[in-house]
């Protein structure tokens, strides 16, 4: 799930450095939100 993020978050850099600016908004609030559920999903399996 962290190579998602990763990938999103280089989508929205391209994105944005051409000009893209709708696109890189949405690839980076993607790349957001799988970052947030990978720290959850992290922080539950470090509990157990």
């Amino acid at each position: 799930m962290l190579t998602w993020t990763v990938i999103f978050l280089i989508v929205a850099l391209i994105a944005g450095a051409l000009g893209f600016t709708g696109i890189a908004g949405t690839a980076a609030g993607i790349a957001k939100i799988l970052f947030v559920i990978f720290l959850v999903l992290f922080v539950v399996t470090l509990l157990l």
